[in-house]
């Protein structure tokens, strides 16, 4: 796999030895830093779409929640939009200002008014959100360690998880279902059509639309690539060893076996990681002001970590060849604000889908992945805003909640990760062969 890619002007080669040689050491060291190895999941929502008959019962489909005790203390007493001390400890005089205002308002209102009050003000805040969030509130909700539950290949397969992957493809990518789109070659063949229809057809829609499909087929193949790194390879006296499975690997991304489509997967791989990372250039000057802490209770395991992330940040900075994200919805007003909000939904609705997942650990880390990306999308989409922050308090324009932040940062880690591991499959298949 070489050249440069469509839609920009980026070559392979140069994101490979950026990844290799800059962001991959440092943000897997981030990953593994307390206040981001702890994501607040619910992976009890039900499936909104399907009765979700297609439940794991493979013990590694299992996901082991965080004891209350292993949780630090700033996170655990955190409110989901503070990440500094100061906001932590003003938390409690916020509420009760809050309760004293609505009061002042409640003494007139009937308890149906008050409630939609309420979901007004919950409509406002997900405006700009590109992702269904999960209520960390609700009892359901539950700390996760992502180093003690890794993505890896499970045994999860068959008609439920095709039914995840083909209703995000047929039903959210802005598609008439009489283009068949190539999905995987794992999948029942139609006939002698290899997809090319579909490909002539994309590159007549507009870039946003195009987009649209490359970040999910992008996201399709680095998922796919996790699992062919991390299969189980044998079983031995009860103990599994995980490991790259060159086969797997072979039949989903193998131009041969899979009719031309696996370069194309992984073309559309490298198109997330530029999108994911030019996000990340965008979003500096958030984290960069005093004001946000990246706060666990630990004074200077935060203080690391802020200048870690920092450090990241300065390097995808450095990246001289990031995608161009003015040239979307450039169109008249009018049309790209509808264009925006269509492509907004869209994705929400993939987020959505991702409760439809019957493993849990493929759920986790789908869930994680997805509000990743919605929330570089929110980046990119907020550029006025986060040029307009204030120095030193909480912005109301623009806002990541310690979720989203998690979220953002893991998701590129996998993406990352899914970079290098295709090196390494390279030099694998050479030995092979």
């Amino acid at each position: 796999l070489t050249g440069v890619l469509d839609d920009c002007l980026c070559d392979i080669e140069s994101i490979d030895d950026f990844n290799t040689f800059k962001i991959f050491p440092k943000i897997q060291k981030l990953q593994e830093r307390d206040y981001f190895r702890y994501y607040k999941v619910n992976l009890k929502r039900p499936c909104p779409f399907w009765a979700d008959d297609g439940h794991c019962s493979i013990k590694d489909c299992h996901v082991e929640p965080c004891p209350e005790s292993k949780i630090p203390v700033g996170i655990k007493a955190g409110s989901s939009n503070k990440y500094s001390k100061a906001a932590n400890h003003s938390k409690e005089l916020e509420d009760c200002e809050q309760a004293n205002k609505l009061g002042a308002v409640n003494s007139t209102l009937s308890n149906q008014s008050k409630e939609a009050f309420i979901d007004w003000a919950r409509y406002d805040d997900s405006q700009d959100h590109f992702c269904e969030l999960d209520d960390e509130r609700s009892p359901d909700a539950q700390y996760v360690d992502l180093l003690l539950n890794p993505e890896r290949y499970t045994g999860y397969k068959g008609p439920s998880a095709w039914r995840v992957w083909n209703s995000i493809y047929e039903e959210n990518c802005f598609k008439p279902r009489s283009v068949y789109r190539p999905l995987n070659p794992l999948a029942p063949s139609r006939g002698g059509d290899d997809g090319e229809s579909f490909y002539t057809w994309l590159e007549g829609l507009c870039l946003e639309k195009r987009v649209f499909y490359k970040l999910i087929s992008g996201l399709h193949a680095s998922i796919n690539l996790h699992l062919c790194a991390n299969y189980l390879l044998e079983e031995t006296w009860g103990k599994p060893s995980w490991g790259p499975n060159v086969k797997e690997f072979t039949r989903r991304f193998d131009p041969i076996e899979t009719k031309g489509e696996g370069p194309r997967r992984l073309k559309n791989l490298y198109f997330l990681y530029l999108i994911e990372l030019r996000a990340l250039s965008k979003v500096a000057p958030y984290f960069e002001r005093s004001v946000v802490d990246l706060y666990t209770g630990n004074g200077h395991e935060d203080a690391e970590s802020k200048a870690l992330l920092l450090e990241i940040f300065r390097d995808t900075k450095s990246f001289h060849m990031h995608f161009d994200e003015k040239s979307m919805f450039a169109g008249d007003k009018k049309g790209a604000k509808s264009l925006k909000e269509e492509f907004r939904l869209h994705f929400k609705n993939i987020s959505r889908i991702m409760d439809c997942v019957g493993c849990d650990k493929c759920r986790l880390w789908g869930k994680l992945q997805t509000q990743g990306l919605g929330t570089a999308l929110k980046i990119l989409f907020s550029e006025k805003e986060i040029q307009n922050l204030p120095e030193n308090s909480p912005s109301k324009g623009f806002q990541l909640t310690r979720q989203e932040i998690v979220a953002l940062v893991n998701a590129f880690g996998r993406l990352s990760t899914s970079i290098k591991e295709l090196q390494n499959f390279k030099v694998l298949l050479q030995r092979t062969r």
